[in-house]
């Protein structure tokens, strides 16, 4: 198994990156050999994968940097880099590999800070493998000051330092730096191709495979997350019940005070599984008595942590609302389909009888407003307008038609 197997249904973007892993085995080679580099190399230094949510962006970023960190023997031979089984793969795929950097963050921005201790390390040679790998995998989160101090290092990189950078578009990264990236674009895989990864990766059963995947309409992580874990089918069957509890204003705000708590509900239980680890950590790093009383002088520091974890909660918060708004918007693409007749097939087959009833209880141009109104809140959301504000006008506006 290589480590281009989880690239589902990207055979153009895995062909680009094979040809690119096997220029840069040339490269440190001949380098290695102090032979002539080849020319036309497919290799560069800074590469942007862009793609619709779900498509597989970190996934292809990850595989990429196994390959180059591929120490496989077979490579002498003519075996393709990337083998899935030597060192380099294997710890560059799990996030052990001394060399390969993967940042995701947690908050809802990346800031000049984090960015500029990035940068620090990515000036350093490798220390035990080929290249010096930093894997972005929310390029599109990097505040306007993160973004200048990221354009310096990818303008002027280290020999052996590659910038692997994800985001869902071109416009969601700075001109400047995109057009010194090569990029990459995966488009969203089909539903049948997902199907098949999560029977055969992750042992599900094709049946509910299928439906997770047809359902999510092909998003890899939301298809694994759905066929796997019993409360996303709980959260998201309650999801669904929405549009028939919008009938009166009563039915309205309480639908979107429940949103809101199953968001707050799912914050909450992220933070249980963390926060208290963090901080006890930190406080035993800092020298903390048996009482738990802190030495002098580390009460900005413990301030810094209790934010840190405040932003956290907050996008998890909005990521929770965010795919329960992505849900409603394909509840209500299905009643569309159903309303003219279109022979797409339906994601969410599993909630028919409510489908045929809010389709034959309205026009297509209600089904249409409706869809503005999700759209509508999931902008406002991005505007930092609170929440319940956001979502009670939405429930207005479902309810309105």
């Amino acid at each position: 198994m290589t480590v281009w197997d989880d690239l589902v249904g990207q055979d153009r973007v895995r062909e680009q990156l094979g040809a690119a892993a096997r220029d840069a085995d040339a490269l440190v080679t001949a380098q290695s050999d102090r032979t002539p580099v080849p020319s036309g190399s497919k290799m560069t230094h800074a590469w942007l994968f862009t793609g619709p949510p779900g498509s597989g962006r970190s996934t292809a970023a990850r595989a990429f940097a196994a390959a180059l960190q591929c120490t496989s023997p077979d490579r002498a031979l003519g075996g393709e880099p990337g083998c899935g089984f030597c060192d380099g793969c294997h710890t560059a795929l799990i996030g052990t590999h001394a060399d390969v950097d993967v940042i995701r963050t947690e908050m809802l921005s990346i800031g000049v800070k984090e960015t500029r201790e990035l940068v620090r390390r990515a000036q350093l040679s490798p220390a035990v493998g080929r290249w010096q790998v930093i894997v972005m995998e929310d390029a599109d989160r990097l505040t306007e000051g993160a973004g200048n101090v990221l354009l310096k290092a990818v303008e002027e990189p280290a020999p052996r330092t590659v910038w692997l950078l994800c985001a869902p578009s071109l416009e969601d990264v700075l001109p400047t730096i995109r057009s010194r990236c090569r990029h990459l674009t995966l488009s969203t895989p089909r539903v049948d191709a997902v199907a098949d990864m999560l029977v055969r990766r992750d042992g599900v059963d094709p049946e509910r495979a299928a439906s997770a995947a047809r359902a999510t309409q092909g998003h890899i992580g939301r298809a694994r997350r759905l066929a796997t874990d019993e409360r996303a089918r709980a959260r998201r069957a309650a999801v669904l019940k929405l549009p028939l509890r919008v009938q009166d204003v009563g039915g309205c705000l309480k639908a979107a005070q429940e949103l809101i708590d199953t968001a707050n509900d799912d914050a909450k239980q992220a933070a249980e599984e963390v926060d208290g680890k963090e901080t006890e950590e930190l406080k035993a790093a800092l020298g903390a008595a048996a009482g738990g009383r802190m030495p002098r002088g580390t009460a900005g520091v413990m301030k810094e942590l209790e934010d840190k974890q405040k932003r956290r909660r907050t996008r998890t918060q909005r990521d929770s609302l965010d795919l329960a708004l992505t849900e409603l918007t394909g509840f209500y693409r299905d009643v569309l389909a159903l309303q003219l007749g279109s022979r797409t097939a339906l994601a969410n087959t599993d909630v028919r009888d409510a489908l045929d009833r809010i389709a034959g209880a309205s026009a297509p141009e209600h089904t249409l407003r409706r869809i503005e109104a999700v759209i509508a809140c999931r902008k406002a959301l991005d505007r930092n307008v609170a929440p319940l504000l956001a979502v009670e006008a939405m429930t207005m506006a479902l309810r309105a038609g």
